[in-house]
């Protein structure tokens, strides 16, 4: 995206609006990391250092399409918390970058498993 104000002119690069768009992702409850495909039938969880590349983004002069592939917990409501990444994601966006988010889609590439502490003190006690 690159726009001219006068003063000058101002690039974000796609990169940048792929980054804000999974640190947001990531901030809904609910949503256990994103996904950086499908290796042997599992989805691949990314850490924080690759949330861009869990996220594809069409950036046009003054909007954006996005899609984000993302793992959720096990057990949470996944039509709630895809509502939530959207709302999350758009509001991001539009806030940091002035662009128009036209579409955020969701993508859910697995299910995380993963142990919790309440499972580990029942089977303690």
């Amino acid at each position: 995206m690159e726009t001219n104000s006068g003063k000058g002119s101002i690039k974000i690069a796609d990169e940048v609006v792929s980054i804000i768009a999974g640190l947001a992702a990531t901030e809904v409850e609910g949503v256990a990391g994103m996904s950086g495909g499908i290796a042997g039938g599992i989805a691949e969880m990314l850490g924080r250092k690759n949330l861009s590349k869990g996220v594809k983004v069409q950036v046009g002069e003054k909007e954006v399409a996005v899609d984000i592939y993302i793992i959720v917990n096990y057990g949470v409501r996944i039509p709630e918390v895809a509502w939530k990444v959207q709302e999350n994601v758009k509001k991001a966006i539009e806030n940091m970058t002035g662009l128009s988010v036209v579409e955020v889609n969701i993508h859910v590439q697995g299910v995380n498993f993963g142990q919790s502490g309440k499972e580990d003190d029942s089977r303690a006690k």
